[in-house]
Parts: C-alpha cells; sequence; structure tokens
C-alpha cells in the first residue's frame, strides 16, 4: 500500500467498523466479517489511483449507512408520534 494514503485507508476502517456496530444483522456475525474480508480483498491494491477510487467508494458506504440509520430513527419517530 502506498504509505501516505495508509492512514486514510485505517481510518476509514475504524469509521467503517465504528458504524456498524448498530448494523441490524449484527456486528460480529456479519458485518465485521463482510468489512474484514473487503478489505482483506483490497490488500494488494499497489496503484494510487486505484487507492483513491476504494477510499471513495469507502466514503460512500459509510454515507449509505449513516443514511440507513437515519431513515431508522425517523421510521421509528414517526410510528412513535404520528400513529
Amino acid at each position: 500500500m502506498s504509505q501516505p494514503l495508509r492512514p486514510q485507508v485505517i481510518a476509514l476502517y475504524k469509521q467503517l467498523a465504528y458504524l456498524g456496530r448498530e448494523y441490524p444483522a449484527g456486528y460480529n456475525n456479519f458485518f465485521r466479517p463482510k468489512l474484514k474480508a473487503a478489505f482483506m480483498k483490497k490488500k494488494d491494491l499497489k496503484d494510487e489511483e486505484e487507492i483513491k477510487k476504494s477510499i471513495a467508494m469507502g466514503e460512500y458506504v459509510c454515507k449509505e449507512l449513516e443514511m440507513m440509520y437515519y431513515l431508522r430513527k425517523y421510521r421509528t419517530m414517526r410510528k412513535r408520534y404520528v400513529a
């Protein structure tokens, strides 16, 4: 891996691991193994552009997870107060 991008990759992994704690299918049995497998699949990338594309995709997944959690929260609040 390119050394200047290593901190970004580690930060992305930590952020995804943090966001995955509330994943509906479970963290230890579903999300964490999938996350690790996705990162291990890309561990041999050497091209800086490919690494940047992978980081961008990971950031997109972070945003999707956040939106999923916001939607779940919105639906719960809506059920409680607009019954």
